[in-house]
């Protein structure tokens, strides 16, 4: 299988590209910077900007699915606009391009036990407020597409560097907690989630979560 993956030099991006190749699959590294992906002979980078709607449709065209792990500039005072921008150029790019695409998003659009979203807490962090916002924006918006085969994955609360167990429990809409009360997972095994439905494909058009 070839993959298109956006972000492919980040924490996430860079983890499930070793997932992907370590299974056999190409990717199609779609980065700002091609000089920061991994070298490998199944791994060809491409420099593509998100925001560029017109050159990402031709940049996953050869691909048979998209995996986006495109977020917004952390720390800049305008993340919130500039996640929602480049996400909805992502969603349009593979809609032109007739590709299916997984979106990694983040945790703050999960439920709490009284149905509210976690993001819309006083107690969520709010260094993370804008870009946890932004993702359930998103997929609010990819909610509403018609024309697309989608996926949206909500990792657990803290996403940590760690070793590649593949072994953790997939849920919806609410996060899933260990018998400590925690909400983790490696980034490895993330990986690991995101490339086992991108091969077996249980989720269309549905959000799901990970977590130990």
């Amino acid at each position: 299988m070839k993959i298109a993956l956006i972000g492919a030099s980040g924490f996430v991006g860079s983890a499930v590209l070793e997932e992907a190749v370590s299974r056999g699959h190409d990717v199609i590294a779609l980065v700002r910077n091609p000089d920061k992906v991994e070298k490998s002979p199944r791994v060809t980078a491409r420099k593509v900007d998100a925001n560029d709607t017109k050159a990402l449709p031709t940049a996953i065209g050869d691909a048979d699915v998209v995996i986006s792990a495109f977020v917004g500039p952390r720390g800049d005072p305008d993340q919130y606009t500039k996640h929602r921008a480049g996400s909805a150029s992502i969603i349009e790019a593979a809609k032109t391009a007739g590709k299916r695409l997984i979106v990694v998003g983040g945790a703050g659009s999960l439920h709490a036990t009284d149905g509210s979203q976690f993001v819309d807490s006083d107690q969520f962090p709010k260094e993370y407020k804008n870009e946890a916002r932004a993702a359930r924006d998103v997929l609010n918006d990819i909610k509403k597409e018609t024309a697309l085969d989608w996926t949206f994955v909500s990792p657990a609360f803290v996403l940590k560097p760690g070793e590649r167990t593949g072994k953790f429990r997939l849920g919806a809409d609410s996060p899933i907690f260990d018998d400590k009360g925690e909400s983790t997972i490696s980034a490895a095994d993330l990986a690991v989630a995101l490339i086992d439905e991108t091969e077996q494909p249980k989720h269309t058009r549905k959000r799901f979560t990970v977590g130990y």
